[in-house]
């Protein structure tokens, strides 16, 4: 097997990647990938690590084996540090003025471009009297979507859309309307006959509930026990596994036992926290890239000297937070390139026995080295050190699998907005799998997709419980499912689902379904490896249908959103 030589420069896998780079990260002083690895590593260490480490951190950036979070990627060399990719807040007890304080905590955290995540299981159910005024609580569900307006309106760092998370317990007053507020298939806009999910289709801005916001429910102890005791898994969680695999949410925040206060999530659910304005500190080692274990074990222990020195560099948008982050110095050292480091070995999606030493060597050398290097820094040791993200952007840029998600599809179409009002697709084959094709002489056929594994979806549990046994946080995977209403994916499998889900809830940490076509907008869709080969790089274009919501619902005149 041929391995990547680490005194190169890494070439970029394809034209999208190094277009992910160009049109997120570069910019005036890092105009290169090079050069970018090379300002954020001073940015961040130079102060704190010795001459040797800094070369090696800047050599592993440099040739894509360890890649920091998006945030810091963003960031560097600019004159405000905000590194942490998203912040953990909670709404801290049921009141007027919590209310208002969590406006301004959310926004707050959204304008340095990280994204959020709130717990709004404090909040009494809608009808709930207020003693102090006479009138009735509306219920937490408003509050989200105040928060998701906020979202709309706030660009994350001038740069992108918000991120944020709402989660409610399981046995809140209101569970049932949060099961259902995203079932955008069931509204109907206005006298047009048309659902939500049918605008968004086309108009993928068009505003609809919680649309800036991925929710859970979050299980607790008492959920797994009474499970344990009656074999009954439950009303609440039948409904989240049906709406799940109908509209792809809500998911499910799994917190038992020891970890049963861990219910502050961020958006993407990996990093996790009992702690009010708690922050993500990310960062990825990219498995694909690495040659062996020894090269593994060195990669990590940079890597959390990189996170460490974070803790110490990330400017924070206000005071709690900062007193947080020096309580917990917590790092979210996370994994991609996975399924292509398996896939190199000729090996199927399940974890091997030389997975489990290398994610040994992931778990023990990550939390010798934070203890160690935070005990000479004089700083809190972590109480956290690993949380494997999704890697979407960063995943692109190395053209790696991301996270531990398998390859999404060895060919696929790629849509996204040009301009204001056409949607474009492209024609891409994954860089990762054609890595494998050309390096390896894999067989472009035989290769398993996301798809592809969506009819074996235990398969797909037992490999996030099997990875989570070394991960102290939480990892974000989506399973891939078929449209619902299709063969293996309708009212009838449900409840096998959610058998299948609760065997191996007490594993795992988070748990979110994404059925094919659910969300207007889909942005991937796979097609035949030949036909993409044919069409590599293809543009074609759709109109996109805007819509005034006003005249929507037919009320007219200035309504706004």
């Amino acid at each position: 097997m041929s391995s990547f030589k680490s005194n190169l420069n890494p070439m970029f896998r394809s034209k999208f990647s190094e277009d992910i780079f160009h049109h997120k990260y570069a910019h005036e002083g890092a105009e290169t990938w090079d050069a970018l690895a090379s300002t954020l590593v001073a940015d961040v260490c130079g102060e704190f690590l010795q001459k040797d480490d800094v070369q090696r951190l800047y050599e592993f950036i440099r040739d894509l084996k360890f890649i920091p979070g998006g945030r810091y990627l963003y960031y560097a060399g600019r004159p405000n540090k905000y590194f942490n990719n998203c912040y953990l807040l909670k709404a801290e007890e049921d009141s007027r003025e919590d209310w208002a304080n969590l406006s301004w905590k959310a926004e707050s955290c959204l304008m340095t471009g990280g994204g959020i995540g709130v717990d709004y299981s404090v909040y009494r159910p809608a009808g709930s009297a207020i003693h102090k005024t006479g009138g009735t609580a509306s219920g937490p569900i408003p509050k989200m979507n105040m928060i998701n307006e906020i979202g709309r309106r706030v660009m994350q760092g001038g740069s992108r859309r918000s991120a944020i998370y709402a989660s409610l317990n399981w046995k809140h007053g209101d569970i049932m309307e949060f099961l259902n507020a995203k079932d955008w298939q069931s509204m109907k806009v206005g006298n047009t006959g048309q659902s939500l999910w049918d605008i968004k289709q086309d108009d993928f801005n068009f505003p609809a509930p919680l649309d800036m916001t991925n929710i859970s429910v979050n299980y607790d102890t008492d959920w797994l026990l009474n499970y344990y005791n009656t074999g009954d898994i439950g009303s609440v969680f039948i409904e989240n596994v049906h709406q799940a695999m109908k509209t792809a949410e809500p998911g499910f925040s799994f917190n038992f036992f020891d970890k049963e206060d861990e219910t502050l999530r961020n958006a993407c659910t990996e990093v996790t926290s009992a702690d009010d304005s708690d922050v993500c500190n990310l960062g990825s080692i990219n498995m694909g890239r690495i040659e062996n274990i020894h090269e593994m074990a060195e990669v990590v222990e940079l890597a959390t000297k990189f996170l460490l020195c974070g803790t110490l560099k990330a400017k924070l948008p206000y005071e709690k937070v900062e007193m947080t982050r020096a309580k917990n110095r917590r790092l979210g050292l996370g994994l991609m390139g996975i399924h292509e480091w398996l896939i190199q070995r000729g090996s199927k999606y399940e974890v091997t026995p030389e997975l489990h030493s290398w994610l040994s060597v992931y778990k023990g050398v990550s939390d010798k080295i934070s203890r160690s290097t935070a005990d000479r820094f004089s700083i809190t040791r972590p109480v956290a050190n690993r949380a494997i993200a999704p890697t979407g952007s960063i995943g692109i840029l190395a053209g790696t699998s991301t996270g531990v998600e398998p390859i999404f599809a060895v060919a696929y179409k790629r849509r996204y907005l040009k301009g204001a009002n056409r949607w474009v697709y492209q024609y891409v084959v994954d860089s990762a799998a054609q890595e494998l094709i050309d390096r390896y002489g894999a067989d472009p056929d035989t290769i398993e997709g996301a798809l592809d594994l969506a009819s074996d979806y235990g398969r797909r549990m037992a490999f996030q419980a099997d990875v989570q046994d070394y991960v102290d946080m939480s990892i974000s995977s989506t399973i891939n499912l078929p449209a619902w209403g299709s063969k293996l994916n309708n009212e009838d499998t449900v409840y096998d689902f959610a058998e299948t889900l609760a065997k191996y809830a007490p594993r795992l940490r988070g748990f979110t379904c994404y059925p094919d076509g659910s969300r207007g907008g889909q942005p991937l869709t796979s097609v035949p490896y030949s036909e993409a080969v044919e069409k590599l790089g293809e543009e074609f274009e759709e109109h996109v249908e805007t819509h005034d919501i006003c005249d929507i619902t037919g009320t007219g005149g200035s309504c706004g959103v």
